[in-house]
């Protein structure tokens, strides 16, 4: 657009149409055309026809992966041009597990909800995530009915066991304000996690105006272990987080 004295007009998108229209009219080639790029089409042609995979696509072009998100977008440009890349079979997946992780208790807040789910679901229950924030967790549909659930974990181990907050902080309140207890008529039912990853599901009336319960004193709401998550070192993991109580 510059060479063409038009460079006041270079990011005007009618003024590109016209050029391109021409261009094409013309039939030139553009294929060297980089614009933000760092490799031209041409070079993606020739790293497509002579490598064997993505991945080699990627390293031939002298690009980090990032994860698999650059191999995407270089692969979208590959459609675009209609390039042929049958011969690429897909990238060999690892052959071992990452070696690097590794399960932690110190997550099992944010695992909470995806256990509880596993759970139902293993039971034969369909489970609903709410899209917008609400008073429940999730939402099961079990015998022909709908429930509510509420997810909490513990890995807060006393003297006498696993210790475990039931109460909640209205949404407007401050962090350090006091617990509150749930509305048994807003809640159905409990689903609870300590941490030797022991499941109880508890009826939200049994622990109604509670906001902190000792759940030893709940073993009949128990209704699995998830212990196998936590891997070979399941026994060193959960000694850990009594240890650290």
């Amino acid at each position: 657009m510059r060479e063409l004295g038009l460079g006041e007009r270079a990011t005007s998108a009618g003024a590109i149409r016209i050029v391109r229209r021409n261009v094409s009219r013309l039939g030139l080639d553009t294929s060297h055309f980089r614009g933000k790029r760092r490799w031209s089409d041409a070079q993606l042609k020739r790293a497509v026809s002579e490598s064997h995979s993505w991945a080699e696509v990627v390293d031939s072009l002298g690009l980090a992966d990032n994860g698999g998100r650059m191999r995407t977008h270089v692969r979208s440009h590959a459609i675009r041009l209609g390039l042929d890349f049958s011969h690429l079979g897909a990238d060999a997946p690892a052959s071992e597990a990452p070696s690097a992780l590794k399960a932690d208790l110190k997550h099992l807040r944010e695992a909470g909800a995806s256990i509880a789910a596993a759970w139902f679901t293993l039971c034969g229950n369909s489970v609903l995530f709410p899209i917008e924030p609400a008073i429940y967790d999730l939402i099961v549909s079990t015998q022909g009915r709908f429930c509510r659930v509420q997810v909490k974990t513990t890995t807060h181990y006393s003297k006498n066991g696993w210790m475990i907050n039931v109460g909640r902080r209205p949404y407007s309140i401050h962090k350090d304000a006091p617990l509150v207890p749930y509305d048994p008529d807003a809640i159905d039912y409990f689903f609870m996690v300590d941490g030797d990853l022991t499941m109880y599901l508890i009826p939200s009336r049994v622990i109604a105006g509670r906001v902190g319960i000792l759940l030893r004193t709940y073993t009949k709401y128990i209704v699995g272990n998830a212990r196998g998550l936590l891997g070979t070192d399941a026994e060193a993991v959960k000694a850990d987080a009594r240890g650290s109580a």
